[in-house]
């Protein structure tokens, strides 16, 4: 198996938004906010290259929305999924499976295009896209805090295509999967977010998703104005950090733009980062 990070493209966010209670005094230390207080992000996707399965894990937002739409997420930097993909040395028709940790459209909307004639058609023609049926239950239905985070656009296309796949597994741990990874599920967030968990080179990786976007967000009560149950974030995230700590397990970081594999260590306040890593530093590739 091989692991290839994706780029999919920076965006902005707000920072009150991705710390809900937190002071700015507190959370800007570690993401510092704009004049418009918003905080840099970025949509980070992985690769997993194993025999003759090609998995896109995510695909960051997509080019299909009006200028406006871009505009208002202060969009920066020069990456593409298209260009990340290439340099990986991978066409969009070379992936053979495309995993959704969750439908909000910074993590999906990359798998739909829209066509010269007004059309929306996947981005990935050969592949099989993957969600759990009870989130895609939930994302269909929005509830009035996630609406504006489910947009109908990256969502039909994908069980119109009929390339759409469900996992059922209740988990919350699922091992047997169609996958060389076992998955996460964690409902703080959203309902049933999906965090694969990878062993890679004798180290346990987990694909940290919206559970901690950021290194900023490791500390426990640091937890998403965005989460529809925010108590219930905070405790997966603590048992979760437990876990990975006493595995001595690295976090990838979907959403943070300068750190992409972590390690921890226990301190006095909590788990906290050790060292920060890229692929190419720490497995001799990209």
């Amino acid at each position: 198996m091989r692991l290839y990070p994706i780029e999919a493209g920076n965006f902005k966010l707000d920072g009150g938004a991705m710390f809900g209670v937190v002071p700015k005094t507190l959370w800007e230390r570690t993401n510092p906010a704009d004049e418009k207080n918003r905080i840099e992000m970025a949509a980070r996707c992985l690769l997993v290259e194993n025999g003759d399965q090609l998995i896109l894990i995510d695909t960051g937002m997509g080019n299909k929305q009006e200028d406006s739409f871009f505009h208002h997420y202060g969009l920066w930097g020069n990456y593409t999924l298209e260009h990340s993909l290439a340099k990986a040395g991978f066409h969009a028709d070379d992936i053979t499976d495309v995993f959704f940790t969750h439908l909000h459209f910074d993590h999906c909307g990359g798998a739909v295009n829209k066509t010269s004639s007004g059309n929306l058609v996947p981005a990935f023609k050969n592949a099989l896209f993957w969600v759990h049926k009870s989130h895609w239950d939930w994302a269909i239905r929005p509830n009035a805090r996630e609406k504006a985070s489910f947009l109908i656009e990256n969502i039909a296309p994908l069980k119109e295509s009929g390339q759409l796949r469900f996992i059922e597994d209740p988990g919350p741990f699922i091992s047997k999967t169609p996958f060389p990874f076992s998955i996460q599920l964690i409902n703080g967030h959203t309902e049933k977010q999906m965090l694969p968990l990878l062993k890679y080179k004798g180290h346990s990786i987990l694909y940290a998703a919206d559970l901690i976007p950021t290194v900023g967000h490791l500390p426990v009560p640091y937890v998403m104005g965005y989460d529809t149950r925010p108590l219930l974030s905070l405790q997966e995230k603590e048992l979760i950090l437990k876990q990975l700590f006493e595995k001595e397990a690295l976090i990838f970081l979907q959403h943070d733009p300068h750190h992409e594999l972590i390690s921890l260590q226990n301190t006095e306040k909590g788990v906290r980062m050790r060292n920060h890593f890229n692929f190419k530093s720490y497995f001799g590739h990209q």
